[in-house]
C-alpha cells in the first residue's frame, strides 16, 4: 500500500515552519529582508545545501564519510561567490574538489544570476523600461548593482527565441485574421517613423495567436502587406475566412491575391476612429450615436437606409465623413450578411486594440529605438508578457464557442 502526502497537512507544516522562523528572527532582531535578513539567510542555506548534495552525487559519498578515503578525489574547501537572486544579492560558499572536476548545476560556474533575475529583467523591459531604468530599479529595490551592459545581454538572449517564434509553423486555417500596423521611431541616421506590421489570427479553438511582427520601411503600404501575408501563407496558413483590416488602398487586392476566398472586412474601430478625425470634438458623441444604427443594422439594405439618414443630417456639415464611408462601403458591409456571433467576433475591439495598447505603452516609455531589431525586441517582449495567467485566453475560448458554430455553417467545409 503506497503512502501519499496530505496536501492540507503539508500546507500546515509549512505555515508552522514559517511562523517558527519568523518568531526566531524576531527574538534575534533579524530583519525579514535585506543583506542579513531572514530571506537572504534562508536562500543562502537552501542554495548551499543543494550544492553540497550535488557534490555528494559527484564524489559518490557524503561529507566526512570514510568511504571517501583513498578515492582519488575529495572535497577541497569552498570558495565564496555572490549571486543575484529575486530577493537581492546573496553570498554563498561553493564547494570545491581536489580534482577540479565538479560542475555544479544549481548555480553553474561563472553564473552570477539565478534564472528568476533574468525573467525580472525581461518583464521590466516588456513594460517599456530602459536599461538605465532597470538598473536603477535593481539598485533601489534589491540594493544590487547591475550594469546596463548586463541588462542588454540578458534581453539579447531573446533574439534567437524571437527568430524561432517568427518562423514557427502556423495552423492550416484561421476563421479570422486581424491585421494592423503601429508606428515606432527608429534612429537610423535620423529619427524616422517606421511601421511595424502585426497580424493576429483567431484559431478554430478560439485562441488568439499573434502570427508575427514585421518591420517595414517608410509608410504603411499594401505592397509590403502582400509580402507579409505571403510569408504567413508559406508558414502553413492555407485558408483565411475573414480578414479584418483598415481602409489602406490596395490592401483588399493584396489579401485576395494570397487567399482568394477570404472576405475582406474593414475594421469598424478604424472606420469610426477615422470618422472622428473630421468631426469637431463637441459633436463626436452625437456623430457616434447616429452612426451606430448603420453598423448594427440587420442587413445591408437597412444599413444603407440608416446611412442615408446619417448623410442627410451630417453630409453638408461634414462631407468628408460621408465620402469616407462611401469609399469603404464595399469592405464595410460583408459582415452584415453573417450571424450575430460572427459579427461580434469581427467587431470586437479587444482582439487588436488591447494588444496595440500594450505595444504603444512600451513604445511610449522608450521614445525611440537605436535600431530596427531593438524595436522588434521590445515589441516581442511585450508579446511574450501577454496574459501570463491565461485568464484572457480562457475568456476568449469561452466566447468563441457560439461563433465557431456560426463559422462552421457559414463557411462549410473550410473550418474543419
Amino acid at each position: 500500500m503506497s503512502e501519499t502526502l496530505d496536501p492540507m497537512a503539508t500546507d500546515v507544516d509549512q505555515q508552522e515552519l514559517a511562523q517558527q522562523l519568523l518568531a526566531q528572527a524576531k527574538e534575534q532582531g533579524i530583519e525579514l529582508v535585506g543583506p542579513d535578513g531572514l530571506l537572504n539567510r534562508l536562500t543562502k542555506n537552501v542554495l548551499e545545501t543543494a550544492l553540497e548534495a550535488e557534490m555528494d552525487d559527484h564524489l559518490g559519498y557524503e561529507k566526512h564519510d570514510v568511504a571517501g578515503r583513498g578515492s582519488g578525489n575529495s572535497r577541497n574547501g569552498t570558495r565564496t561567490k555572490t549571486v543575484l537572486t529575486e530577493i537581492g544579492p546573496v553570498e554563498i560558499d561553493v564547494p570545491r574538489d581536489t580534482g577540479s572536476t565538479f560542475e555544479p548545476q544549481i548555480i553553474k560556474k561563472r553564473q552570477r544570476r539565478l534564472t528568476g533575475v533574468d525573467e525580472i529583467v525581461l518583464s521590466l523591459s516588456a513594460k517599456g523600461l530602459t536599461t538605465g531604468e532597470i538598473a536603477a530599479h535593481f539598485d533601489d529595490v534589491y540594493g544590487a548593482r547591475v550594469s546596463k551592459d548586463t541588462i542588454s545581454r540578458i534581453t539579447e538572449k531573446v533574439i534567437a527565441e524571437m527568430v524561432e517564434w517568427q518562423n514557427r509553423p502556423l495552423d492550416r486555417v484561421y476563421p479570422v485574421v486581424f491585421i494592423d500596423a503601429i508606428h515606432v521611431k527608429i534612429r537610423d541616421g535620423q529619427v524616422t517613423n517606421r511601421p511595424v506590421y502585426v497580424a493576429i489570427g483567431v484559431s478554430t479553438g478560439g485562441e488568439r495567436d499573434i502570427l508575427g511582427l514585421w518591420a517595414g520601411d517608410g509608410g504603411e503600404g499594401a505592397k509590403f502587406w502582400l509580402s507579409v501575408l505571403t510569408e504567413i501563407k508559406n508558414r502553413g496558413v492555407e485558408d483565411v475566412c475573414i480578414t479584418v483590416c483598415d481602409g489602406l488602398k490596395g490592401l483588399p487586392e493584396a489579401i485576395n491575391t494570397v487567399w482568394e476566398r477570404a472576405v475582406v472586412q474593414t475594421c469598424i474601430v478604424h472606420l469610426i476612429r477615422n470618422t472622428f478625425r473630421f468631426a469637431a470634438r463637441q459633436y463626436r458623441d452625437e456623430v457616434a450615436r447616429d452612426l451606430r444604427p448603420v453598423y448594427t443594422a440587420p442587413s445591408e439594405a437597412a444599413a444603407k437606409e440608416r446611412f442615408v439618414e446619417f448623410s442627410a443630417k451630417w453630409g453638408r456639415q461634414y462631407p468628408a465623413i460621408t465620402r469616407l464611408w462611401e469609399n469603404a462601403w464595399s469592405e464595410f458591409v460583408p459582415f452584415l450578411d453573417y450571424d450575430v456571433e460572427i459579427r461580434r467576433v469581427i467587431c470586437s475591439t479587444n482582439a487588436i486594440e488591447s494588444l496595440n495598447a500594450r505595444y504603444r505603452r512600451a513604445i511610449r516609455a522608450r521614445g525611440h529605438f537605436p535600431t530596427e531589431q531593438a524595436a522588434l525586441k521590445c515589441l516581442y517582449l511585450a508579446t511574450r508578457a501577454l496574459d501570463p495567467a491565461g485568464k484572457g485566453r480562457a475568456r476568449w475560448a469561452m466566447r468563441w464557442k457560439p461563433a465557431l458554430n456560426a463559422f462552421a455553417i457559414t463557411f462549410e467545409g473550410r473550418i474543419n
